[in-house]
C-alpha cells in the first residue's frame, strides 16, 4: 500500500492539474477535499505556505467561542486569497490582474487584517512593493501558473480544514489541538446547547446521504466562489441556523448537493447564473422557523440598509455605520438590472458589466455579490409639488430640469439618487382620495413664476457665455463684453463690434472729463478720492485737470461697470494712489510723475523706468564712452563709497568682504595690489589665511609673491613664481631632453613610466601654452612629437647625424632625409657597397675577413659594433658595457641595465622586492653578475659548451693600451672616449674588464647557462634571489642537494629574456 507521502504527492499532482487547467468546480473541490482529508499535520502537508505559523499567529481567544471567531476571520481572509490565486490561474484573467491595491476595503478587512496574508501574495508573484499596493515585476509578463496553482491549492485546503474545525467535522482534529489549545475549552455557561455543532463522527459524505431538510445547526461552509460571508466583517454575531449560507439573512429555499450550499431564492439565482454552475441540480427545501430564531432576534437587530445583523447594544451598524432606526436601502426595483447572460454580471455599485470569470469589479474593485454602498445623504430637494413625472430639481443649483437626464442642464452636475419623495409613494391621505384632486394636473399647466425666472436666467446666461466666447476669440476680455452689453443696451448689437466702434469715443470723453473735472465749491470730493481738494484737483495740479491715457480710462471704465462718471472718479483715485507710490520711491515731482504715468498707460513699473532713465544717463555715458574707468581710490574719505565700488566692480560676495579688502589695502606694513587682495578675499574671509596667501616665498629666487603669482605642477605640491617657472621650462625645452621637464624643486614626477608620461605631458602642455614664448612652445611640441614617434616600429635613428624619421620601405639601404647619408635599416651600420645582396651577418663576416681596418681594431671593433642599444627607442651606441651597468639613453632618457636591458627604477613592480632606491632586477646570465668571474672561469664555460674565443692580440693595434670606446662622466657632462687601461697577455689586446665583456657577449650570444659552474654558496644565493625553495631533505647529502637545487633553478628560473643574443 502506498505511503501517506506518496498519496499526498498524487493528490497534489491531480488537484494542481485540475486547478491550472481550468477544470470544473466539482473536480477542483474534490481535489481540495482529498488533500484536506489526508491524515498529516500541517507542517508535513503544506510545502509553500507556513500553515502552522498562520494559524498560531492569527488565532486568539480564551474559550471556544472566541477561537471559532478567530478561525472564521482567518478563513475569510484565506477565501479572498483563494480568489486572487484563482484569477491568476484562470485563462481569462481580469484586466488588472498585475496589481493588488491596499486601499481596497475588502483587502483591508480580510487579507491585510491577518498575519501572513501579504506573504501568500508574494508567493503568487506580487513581489514589487508600490505606494498603493503590490504588483508583479515589470519584467514578468505572465504569472507562473504552476506555482500559483500549488499555492492556491494549499490556501483552499487550509481554508477547508479550518471550516471543518469550526463545524467540529475535521477527521483529524488532533493535528490542530497543539496549535489551538483553546479549541477544546468550553464556552461560557450562557451559550445554549442549540448552538453546538454536529457530532464529530458525522462525515461529509454521510451528510450528503441524509434526507434533505432545513439544517438545524449553523452551516458555515465556504464555497469556491466569492461569497458575501467572506466579505462581511468577522466580528458580527452568529446568525440563525435556518438562513442562507451565502447571505446569512434570508431563509433557505434550495439545497445544491454539488456545491454543498443551502441557498435562499435570490442567492440561488445569482450563484447558479454562472455557466460553470448552471447545470447543478438543486433540491427545494421547506424552511421551518423555530422559536430559537425568535429568541435570537431579540438579542440582535438587522440593518435595513446593508442587511448586516448587529448586536442589540450597537447604536450604529458595524458595516455601513448607519443608525439603528435608519430607513432601508433602495429597493430591488431601483437596482440596475443584471445582465441576463451567464457570462456577464453587473456591479451593483458602479453598474459596470464585468466578465463572468471576474470576482472583483474592474472599475471599483468591489466584490461580485456586494450590495450597493450607502448613498451620501444630500440636502433635501425643494418641494416637488406641481412637478411632472419627468421633471426633477437639481440639488446643487435648484434648477427644475424637464427631461429625465443624468446631469443638470444648468450646472452640468450629476443628478443625485432619486429623492425619497419621488422614489417612494406617499402614504394615502384623505385629501388625495377626494375626487376633486383629479383636476389638479390641469392647474400645473400654468407656468410657474419661479420656473419662468429660472428659464429666463438660463437663456440670458447661455447668451452671455456665447458672447464671451466669441469675444475671447477676438481678443476681448469678459469684463469688456459685459460692460459693452450693459452700456449699449441693445440686444441686437454684437458687443465686440460695439467696443470697436463706440468705446474709443467713450474713453476720449472720460479723458476729457478728467482733464476738465471741477467739483462745485464748498462740496467735499467723492468718498475714496484721496488727495482731491475742494477744488477737485490733485495736489500740485490745482488750476488744471488731470491728463489720462486711454489705458487708464479703459481700466477705470471697466471697474465702474461702464458708468462714465464713476469711471472719472475711479481714474482720479487710481492716479492719486500711483502718485503716492512713486513719491514713496523717491520721485516727488508731480508734473514728471503725471507725464510718466500718462506715457506708460498708468503702469507704475513703466513710469518708474521713464523716471529713472534721466538719472541713469550719466552712468550710461560713462559706460559706453571710450574713456577708462577711474581707478578706485582706497584713501577716499567716504569709506562706504569705496566699499560699494568694490562690490560693484569686483563682484565680492558680501559687504563684509569688501570692508576686509579695504582694510588689507590700507595696511601700510604689507603693500598688496588691488587685484591680488580681491582674489584672496573671494576665496576666504579669514584674515590670517589671506595674509599667508598674499605672502608666498618662491623656493628658487626666494622672493615673496601672492598666491595668484605662483605656479605649480599637478604632480607635486611645490610652487614657484611665474618668472622662475617660465625660465626653468624654457631652458629645459631648448637645451635638455623632454624627460627633464619636471618640477625644478623636487624633480618629480618619475616619467619613465609610460602611463605617467602621457598624463603628465597632457596637463603640462596646457600650462606651458600661456607661459612660454611661441617659438619655445613650438620646439616643446616638436620634442613631444618625437617622443611619441620613438614608439613607432617604423621609426629609425640616423647612424650619422642622430636624426629620427619614419621609414616605410622594405630595402636595407636607407637614406637620411637630414644629412642625405645612407645606412643599413637592420644593423644600423654605415652603408657600404659590399652590403648589397648580403645579410647583416654575412656582411660582418666579410668585413672581419677582408677589411684591414676592421682587422686592425680587433675585438675593440667587435665590441663597438656590438655596442649598447636602447630597449626603449632602439638608438644604438658604439660603446662598451664595462664599468657601471646603469645606462641612461641620451635620446629618450630611459634608464636600463646595459647587460640585460632590464629597467632601472625607484618604484619596483616586484611584489617581494624590499629595495627602495634606484635598482634593477638582473637575470643570472647578465654581465652584472658574470663580470665578477675570472676570465679563466668564463673561458672554461665557453670550452665546456664548445664555443671558440680569441686570446691573441690583433696585428696593428697599439700595444699595452685598450682602445674600446666607452661613456665617461666628466663633471656634469657625459663624454665618449677610449678606455686607455693596460692590457694583459692572452686577452686579445683588451683590458681585463673589456675582455670579460667580450667573453660574456659570447656566452649570451650562444644562450649558455652559467648555473652548472655555480658552487654551493652561489647556487643557494641564486635560489634565494629568485625565490626558489632551498630546504634540504632529510635523506639528502650535499651532492644530491646541490644537484636538486641546480635542476630546480634551471627549470623554474629561465635566462634573461631581454639579454642581447648577438654572436
Amino acid at each position: 500500500m502506498a505511503s501517506l507521502s506518496d498519496q499526498l504527492d498524487e493528490v497534489r499532482r491531480r488537484a494542481e492539474f485540475s486547478l491550472s487547467s481550468n477544470s470544473s468546480a466539482q473536480e477542483v473541490r474534490a481535489g481540495v477535499c482529498a488533500l484536506a482529508n489526508i491524515p498529516l499535520p500541517p507542517a508535513a502537508k503544506y510545502r509553500y505556505i507556513a500553515a502552522e505559523t498562520m494559524v498560531t499567529e492569527n488565532i486568539s481567544g480564551n474559550n471556544k467561542k472566541e477561537t471559532v471567531s478567530s478561525l472564521q476571520r482567518l478563513s475569510t481572509a484565506l477565501n479572498i486569497l483563494e480568489k486572487y490565486g484563482s484569477n491568476l490561474t484562470n485563462s481569462s484573467r481580469p484586466k488588472y490582474w498585475r496589481t493588488v491595491k491596499h486601499n481596497n476595503p475588502v483587502f483591508k478587512a480580510t487579507v491585510d487584517a491577518i498575519q501572513g496574508g501579504r506573504a501568500v501574495l508574494c508567493l503568487y508573484g506580487y513581489t514589487n512593493q508600490q505606494l498603493d499596493g503590490l504588483s508583479f515585476p515589470d519584467d514578468v509578463l505572465e504569472p507562473d501558473v504552476g506555482k500559483v496553482a500549488s499555492v492556491t491549492l494549499e490556501v483552499m485546503s487550509l481554508r477547508m480544514e479550518l471550516d471543518k474545525l469550526i463545524k467540529d467535522a475535521h477527521p483529524h482534529p488532533e493535528f490542530f489541538e497543539r496549535l489551538i489549545p483553546s479549541l477544546n475549552k468550553e464556552d461560557d455557561p450562557g451559550i445554549s446547547s442549540d448552538e453546538s455543532t454536529s457530532p464529530s463522527s458525522e462525515r461529509p459524505w454521510e451528510r450528503d446521504m441524509q434526507p434533505v431538510s432545513a439544517p438545524s445547526q449553523p452551516k458555515v461552509d465556504h464555497s469556491p466562489g466569492l461569497t458575501y460571508a467572506s466579505l462581511t466583517p468577522t466580528n458580527q454575531t452568529a446568525l440563525p441556523a435556518e438562513t442562507c449560507t451565502i447571505c446569512r439573512i434570508f431563509p433557505v429555499s434550495a439545497h445544491c448537493p454539488t456545491c454543498v450550499q443551502w441557498l435562499c431564492t435570490e442567492c440561488d439565482r445569482l450563484y447558479h447564473s454562472n455557466s460553470n454552475r448552471a447545470s447543478h441540480n438543486r433540491i427545494p427545501v421547506t424552511s421551518t422557523q423555530t422559536s430559537k430564531s425568535v429568541s435570537s432576534s431579540l438579542s440582535t437587530w438587522q440593518c435595513q440598509h446593508c442587511t448586516t445583523v448587529n448586536k442589540l447594544q450597537a447604536v450604529l451598524c458595524e458595516t455601513c455605520e448607519r443608525p439603528h432606526l435608519a430607513s432601508a436601502a433602495p429597493s430591488a426595483q431601483e437596482e440596475p438590472a443584471q445582465p441576463t447572460t451567464p457570462t456577464e454580471w453587473q456591479c451593483k455599485s458602479c453598474t459596470v458589466v464585468n466578465a463572468g470569470s471576474s470576482i472583483l469589479c474592474e472599475v471599483c474593485e468591489r466584490p461580485r455579490l456586494a450590495t450597493r454602498p450607502p448613498v451620501t445623504p444630500s440636502r433635501p430637494n425643494p418641494p416637488s409639488l406641481g412637478l411632472r413625472d419627468s421633471e426633477w430639481v437639481c440639488q446643487f443649483c435648484t434648477y427644475v430640469n424637464h427631461t429625465p437626464a443624468t446631469v443638470c442642464e444648468m450646472c452640468d452636475l450629476a443628478r443625485s439618487e432619486p429623492a425619497s419623495l419621488l422614489a417612494r409613494p406617499l402614504p394615502p391621505s384623505p385629501v388625495k382620495e377626494l375626487p376633486q384632486l383629479s383636476v389638479r394636473p390641469v392647474a400645473a399647466v400654468t407656468e410657474d413664476p419661479d420656473l419662468k425666472r429660472q428659464k429666463l436666467m438660463r437663456e440670458e446666461g447661455l447668451k452671455l457665455i456665447q458672447l464671451i466666447r466669441e469675444g475671447e476669440k477676438k481678443g476681448i476680455s469678459p469684463e469688456e463684453v459685459y460692460a459693452g452689453i450693459r452700456v449699449s443696451g441693445n440686444s441686437t448689437v454684437v458687443p465686440s463690434d460695439w467696443l470697436k466702434t463706440e468705446l474709443p469715443a467713450i474713453l476720449d470723453d472720460i479723458c476729457a472729463m478728467a482733464a476738465s473735472y471741477r467739483p462745485e465749491p464748498n462740496v467735499a470730493p467723492p468718498a475714496g478720492l484721496i488727495g482731491v481738494g475742494q477744488d477737485g484737483l490733485l495736489e500740485g495740479q490745482k488750476g488744471k485737470g488731470v491728463l489720462l491715457s486711454r489705458a487708464e480710462a479703459k481700466q477705470a471704465w471697466l471697474t465702474a461697470g461702464g458708468d462714465a462718471e464713476k469711471a472719472v472718479i475711479q481714474a482720479l483715485r487710481n492716479r492719486k494712489a500711483k502718485l503716492k507710490e512713486l513719491k514713496a520711491l523717491g520721485f516727488g515731482d508731480v508734473v514728471l510723475c503725471e507725464e510718466a504715468l500718462r506715457q506708460s498707460g498708468g503702469e507704475v513699473r513703466g513710469a518708474l523706468a521713464l523716471l529713472q532713465r534721466p538719472l541713469l544717463e550719466p552712468f550710461h555715458k560713462r559706460m559706453w564712452s571710450d574713456e577708462p574707468e577711474p581707478p578706485i581710490d582706497i584713501n577716499y574719505p567716504d569709506k562706504q563709497r569705496v566699499c560699494r565700488r568694490l562690490l560693484a566692480v569686483y563682484d565680492l560676495p558680501s559687504w563684509g568682504r569688501s570692508e576686509l579688502a579695504l582694510s588689507l589695502l590700507q595696511d601700510a606694513a604689507a603693500p598688496y595690489t588691488l587685484e591680488d587682495v580681491v582674489q584672496a578675499v573671494r576665496e576666504s574671509h579669514d584674515r590670517d589665511f589671506i595674509r599667508r596667501v598674499l605672502a608666498k616665498e618662491c623656493p628658487i629666487c626666494l622672493s615673496v609673491f601672492p598666491h595668484s603669482k605662483m605656479q605649480s605642477l599637478t604632480s607635486c605640491q611645490c610652487s614657484v613664481c611665474c618668472s622662475c617657472f617660465k625660465q626653468h621650462f624654457t631652458i629645459a625645452v631648448r637645451d635638455k631632453h623632454i624627460r627633464d621637464m619636471v618640477c625644478p624643486v623636487c624633480w618629480e614626477p618619475d616619467i619613465n613610466d609610460p602611463e605617467h608620461l602621457n598624463s603628465y605631458f597632457s596637463t603640462l602642455d596646457i600650462q606651458l601654452r600661456d607661459c612660454l614664448e611661441p617659438e619655445v612652445y613650438e620646439l616643446f611640441h616638436k620634442k613631444l612629437t618625437e617622443q611619441a614617434l620613438i614608439k613607432d616600429p617604423k621609426f629609425l635613428w640616423c647612424s650619422h647625424c642622430s636624426y629620427g624619421f619614419i621609414y616605410d620601405g622594405d630595402q636595407l639601404k636607407v637614406t637620411c632625409p637630414q644629412c642625405r647619408r645612407s645606412f643599413c635599416a637592420q644593423c644600423k651600420k654605415p652603408w657600404e657597397s659590399q652590403h648589397a645582396g648580403l645579410s647583416c651577418e654575412q656582411f660582418q663576416s666579410w668585413k672581419r675577413e677582408n677589411d684591414p681596418e676592421y682587422q686592425r681594431q680587433g675585438l675593440a671593433g667587435y665590441l663597438r659594433d656590438n655596442g649598447i642599444t636602447c630597449p626603449n627607442c632602439r638608438f644604438q651606441y658604439a660603446l662598451a658595457r664595462g664599468g657601471c651597468m646603469h645606462f641612461c639613453c641620451s635620446q629618450c632618457r630611459y634608464q636600463f641595465c646595459s647587460g640585460c636591458n632590464n629597467p632601472f627604477h625607484t618604484t619596483c613592480s616586484v611584489a617581494q622586492c624590499t629595495v627602495t632606491g634606484l635598482h634593477a632586477h638582473h637575470p643570472r646570465d647578465c654581465l652584472f653578475y658574470l663580470r665578477d668571474w675570472e676570465p679563466s672561469r668564463l673561458q672554461a664555460l665557453l670550452q665546456k659548451n664548445g664555443v671558440a674565443f680569441n686570446t691573441d692580440t690583433p696585428p696593428g693595434t697599439q700595444a699595452g693600451v685598450c682602445g674600446v670606446i666607452e661613456q665617461k662622466d666628466e663633471g656634469s657632462r657625459q663624454t665618449d672616449s677610449a678606455c686607455g687601461a693596460q692590457t694583459h697577455p692572452g686577452q686579445a689586446g683588451l683590458c681585463e674588464k673589456h675582455y670579460r665583456e667580450y667573453l660574456v657577449s659570447l656566452i649570451n650570444g650562444h644562450s649558455i647557462d652559467p648555473a652548472p659552474l655555480f658552487d654551493t654558496n652561489e647556487l643557494v644565493l641564486a635560489c634565494r634571489r629568485y625565490q626558489v625553495e632551498v630546504i634540504r631533505g632529510e635523506t639528502e647529502d650535499d651532492r644530491l642537494h646541490h644537484t636538486r637545487l641546480l635542476k630546480k633553478l634551471m627549470e623554474d628560473v629561465p635566462l634573461g629574456d631581454k639579454v642581447p643574443r648577438k654572436k
